[in-house]
């Protein structure tokens, strides 16, 4: 295994949701090269799977890439926060459902490459029904979609965010178990 040692570490933003850093790393060769890092507080993502097989998605606008994107429904964890209360809190204000049980399935790196985002993916099973509170400023509309359908249009490529189609492929996997 090749191991990068840090030389050095520079903050070049610091900001409300993202830093970012510019490193001096140290390869295997013995050469030091820069490395850009940005450093996220992590995150979650929740799938809720009805008794009837159906999975609750929202559909949300996605500025960077200006386009409405079909999810599950996630957030950011906040400073301490426990990822699996972070879950809850994001299921009950983005779709108003609460779960009787919630299963853990464990993590993602979105983009391993200069982020170090981790995000856990969690199943929610035994679903209640009740009013939604989106945070101020967060426009979605939640959908029922069959976890069959949702299937099909991840292995098409027809579900461009990562944690969306890696989540439904590890739900699906959980539940055939």
């Amino acid at each position: 295994m090749h191991v990068e040692k840090e030389i050095s570490r520079d903050t070049v933003y610091a900001g409300r949701l993202v830093n970012v850093r510019h490193d001096v790393a140290e390869i295997a060769d013995g050469q030091h090269v820069g490395r850009v890092v940005v450093e996220h507080p992590g995150g979650v993502c929740i799938i809720p799977v009805d008794a009837d097989n159906n999975c609750w998605c929202v559909r949300q606008f996605r500025y960077p890439f200006m386009e409405e994107l079909l999810e599950f429904p996630a957030g950011k964890l906040e400073l301490g926060e426990d990822p699996f209360e972070c879950a809850i809190r994001e299921l009950a204000e983005e779709t108003g459902l609460s779960a009787g049980q919630v299963i853990y399935l464990g993590p993602i790196y979105p983009s391993p490459g200069y982020l170090n985002e981790i995000l856990h993916l969690y199943l929610a099973l035994d679903l209640s029904l009740g009013e939604a509170s989106p945070d101020e400023g967060e426009f979605l509309t939640v959908e029922q979609i069959p976890m069959d359908t949702l299937l099909e249009m991840a292995a098409a490529g027809n579900i461009p965010d990562a944690k969306t189609a890696l989540g439904i492929f590890r739900a699906a996997a959980y539940l055939k178990q």
